[in-house]
């Protein structure tokens, strides 16, 4: 691991802005960022394309030629995919060898960069314990809910408002109650609500956090 390291770990439930904060964070300090949720979705595509050869040997051979640039195709973008991934993210062993990958990146990241941001649900609990930073971002599932149907209009996808509400209402259950590796808030965890923030106001706030142990530490 490089000395001096800059790890930011940051967890949320759906559409709270955190995967936004991160893209801004690894930018303003030259950081890896790794979207965890899409390598689930990646693992999601897998078993779709390989129906008859998806196995736990396939994934392993497969997450060892896997690099940060496959995870930004927009195929993973798909609802197809996301309940794959939903799926997937259920069993204990993908969740390890994913775990591994993450780990990796965390504190490995290419050369160029002064460390590294991951966004997820597990993040601070389980990838990052350790991590410089860790923050839980959050905001209320109508604010949510709203910026993600906002999204959809974007995309020209035709999808009500109550059903966004309750496709999201079901996610954080899903998250916050499932046996392995739940959506919590960790004791060491930042709290930011982004119900009233912009993403800009958002950014500002961390920025602060960060800059002001960064000095400290004498980083800066």
């Amino acid at each position: 691991m490089k000395k001096n390291l800059i790890t930011i770990a940051i967890d949320s439930p759906a559409a709270a802005g955190a995967g936004t904060q991160s893209k801004l964070l690894s930018k303003e300090y030259n950081l890896l960022y790794l979207d965890t949720g899409k390598i689930y979705r990646y693992i999601g595509k897998l078993k779709l394309d390989y129906k008859k050869r998806f196995d736990y040997a396939l994934i392993k051979k497969k997450m060892k030629k896997v690099k940060i640039k496959h995870l930004k195709g927009r195929s993973l973008l798909s609802d197809e995919i996301a309940k794959a991934a939903s799926e997937i993210a259920k069993d204990k062993f993908i969740r390890d060898i994913v775990r591994n990958f993450q780990h990796h990146y965390a504190y490995n990241p290419p050369n160029r960069f002064r460390g590294s941001v991951l966004d997820g649900r597990d993040i601070t609990s389980v990838i990052m314990k350790d991590a410089m930073f860790k923050f839980f971002i959050t905001a209320s599932l109508k604010v949510r809910a709203k910026r993600r149907y906002l999204e959809f209009k974007k995309l020209k996808k035709n999808i009500p408002y109550s059903q966004v509400l309750k496709s999201l209402r079901n996610r954080d259950n899903l998250d916050k109650l499932r046996k392995i590796s739940p959506l919590k808030k960790t004791k060491d965890s930042i709290l930011i609500n982004t119900s009233k923030l912009s993403k800009k106001s958002c950014f500002k706030k961390i920025k602060r956090i960060i800059d002001k142990k960064l000095k400290i530490n004498g980083n800066i």
